[in-house]
């Protein structure tokens, strides 16, 4: 049964930091690209991050370069985002996604983990 379990949201101040995980169980990992997407409320759900299934190569939106950081660790099967000088418009629900090498598609999704950057 494939899982994505994403962790290490909640609420912080403006400027502040937070690092979320993604644990993936089910399928092989490191094989997979893998995506950090976010949603805000009332808004279309777009992509933040990505990195390859090495860890060689990333990408991030406009929005959050300079940072956000993704990282992943094959060997523990999870994917991270480090989130730093956090804004409000950084507020939203976080998912990770999983990006088929087989069928150019992003196949699975965690449940998501609110993250709320407030005064």
């Amino acid at each position: 049964q494939v899982q994505l379990v994403e962790s290490g949201g909640g609420l912080v101040q403006p400027g502040g930091s937070l690092r979320l995980s993604c644990a993936a169980s089910g399928f092989t990992f490191s094989r997979y690209s893998m995506s950090w997407f976010r949603q805000a409320p009332g808004k279309e759900r777009e992509l933040a991050a990505l990195i390859s299934d090495t860890g060689r190569t990333t990408n991030y939106a406009d929005s959050v370069k300079g940072r956000f950081t993704i990282s992943r660790d094959n060997a523990k099967n999870t994917v991270y985002l480090q989130m730093n000088s956090l804004k409000p418009e950084d507020t939203a629900v976080y998912f990770c996604s999983a990006y088929s090498p087989f069928t150019k598609r992003y196949v699975y999704w965690g449940q998501g983990t609110q993250v709320t950057v407030s005064s």
